[in-house]
């Protein structure tokens, strides 16, 4: 299994240099008909930031299409080279509890998988520092890793045990009873995420520009959007990037402005995006995002049974694992969920780039104001350093947006 190991590494490594070879030679060009508009960098970026745009963006998109395989290279490394199975035994001797079996080994599994993902973390927190995208320190960005791995840890104690309790009690339709138990599991997360999960990570409170939050309340109770209350939330202590999001399901839905979007667009502009983020909630494109999720996630947990059930009659003996409820097999049930959302995003982003549109289009017919719609996608590019049209391949399994040259573009050609 090491050996295999070894080959999977070179076609790792030969993956990252056919990769890097594509970004550094793809072309971020504008269409000649585009060139000179609103919608060319050339108009609203200086040189200086022309040049580090394309620079970030090179790097930022390698790290970021780097990222899944090597999350799959790691669970690998831990399934192939033993180190799961190791976990096990040490679970095992400590008790003999199925639950805290669960809380041991997979305490072990996060710490390890913490420890080889942190340089591709690393890297990339230094090349937003490098590049002034993100302004967090050091002690903030090791605060904000521990909090991600306690509460990603907890999490996985939850889903890890259910599903490997329905495996021991049904081995040919576990997958189906962890769907069922997933939708009000789902519902209850994207419920609480506002009030309970988002102020772990971020300090929210109530806006402080009351003429702003009148206009934004204006604008909302203009579409039927129930909101007593705009929140602001202190993100210029981490970056330099601007934000607005509304969030929530029912009673806990709640409109936020990042303190950068506050301090650099103007009121207009903050309408415009409000209006966006509006768009979204009149439209009802949470609740679709969550039907459509809950539909992939039913045939994706059938994917895994199938696949999972597969490749562990084949490997158990070389991999010296049991049973398929073993918790031996987590990196591997891991990796093959991971590889299937892998292969649905090019979908899943298209469908958020549709809805997407969407609301650029109910913005600018609410708010009619194309300038400020403009205006605020092209600080949105300087703020983080986009291109404005990325490549293809880019495009195709990141952008859950669409890019900024289409978005100006279709903005400028709406009547």
């Amino acid at each position: 299994m090491k050996k295999k190991f070894i080959i999977v590494f070179l076609f790792f490594i030969v993956y990252g240099l056919a990769l890097w070879g594509y970004l550094y030679g793809a072309s971020a060009e504008i269409p000649r008909e585009l060139q000179g508009t609103s919608a060319d960098p050339q108009t609203f970026m200086t040189s200086k930031e022309l040049l580090l745009s394309e620079e970030y963006s090179t790097i930022r998109n390698f790290l970021s299409l780097l990222s899944a395989p090597y999350e799959w290279l790691i669970m690998l490394f831990l399934l192939m080279c033993g180190w799961s199975r190791t976990f096990n035994v040490w679970a095992k001797k400590i008790s003999k509890r199925n639950f805290m079996q669960t809380v041991i080994y997979l305490f072990w599994l996060s710490l390890a998988t913490l420890i080889l993902s942190a340089p591709l973390q690393w890297v990339r927190y230094k090349l937003s520092l490098k590049y002034g995208i993100s302004v967090q320190s050091l002690h903030d960005w090791i605060k904000e890793q521990f909090i991600d791995f306690w509460f990603n840890y907890v999490l996985m104690i939850i889903i890890i045990h259910v599903i490997y309790m329905l495996i021991r009690y049904t081995k040919k339709r576990w997958w189906f009873y962890t769907w069922v138990l997933s939708i009000p599991f789902t519902l209850f997360l994207t419920f609480i995420q506002p009030v309970v999960i988002a102020p772990l990570y971020d300090d929210f409170s109530p806006l402080q520009n009351k003429q702003l939050e009148e206009k934004i309340l204006q604008l909302a109770d203009k579409v039927n959007i129930p909101a007593d209350h705009v929140y602001e939330v202190n993100k210029s202590e981490e970056t330099n990037a601007l934000n607005a999001y509304v969030t929530g399901i029912g009673s806990n839905s709640r409109i936020v402005l990042w303190d950068t979007t506050l301090e650099r667009l103007t009121d207009d502009e903050i309408l415009f995006i409000m209006a966006h983020e509006m768009g979204h909630y009149t439209m009802k494109h949470v609740y679709y995002g969550l039907l459509g999720s809950l539909v992939l996630s039913l045939v994706g947990l059938y994917l895994v049974h199938k696949i999972m059930g597969s490749l562990y009659v084949r490997y158990k003996k070389k991999a010296g694992i049991s049973s398929l409820s073993s918790l031996a097999t987590v990196p591997l049930l891991l990796l093959i969920i991971s590889m299937l959302s892998f292969a649905a995003s090019p979908l899943t982003n298209y469908v958020s780039r549709v809805h997407e549109k969407k609301a650029d289009e109910y913005a600018i017919e609410l708010v009619e104001d194309k300038e400020a719609a403009v205006s605020s996608f092209q600080k949105l590019s300087k703020a983080g350093l986009s291109q404005v049209n990325p490549p293809y391949l880019v495009k195709f399994f990141q952008y859950t947006h669409p890019p900024m040259l289409e978005r100006m573009q279709y903005i400028q050609q709406h009547k």
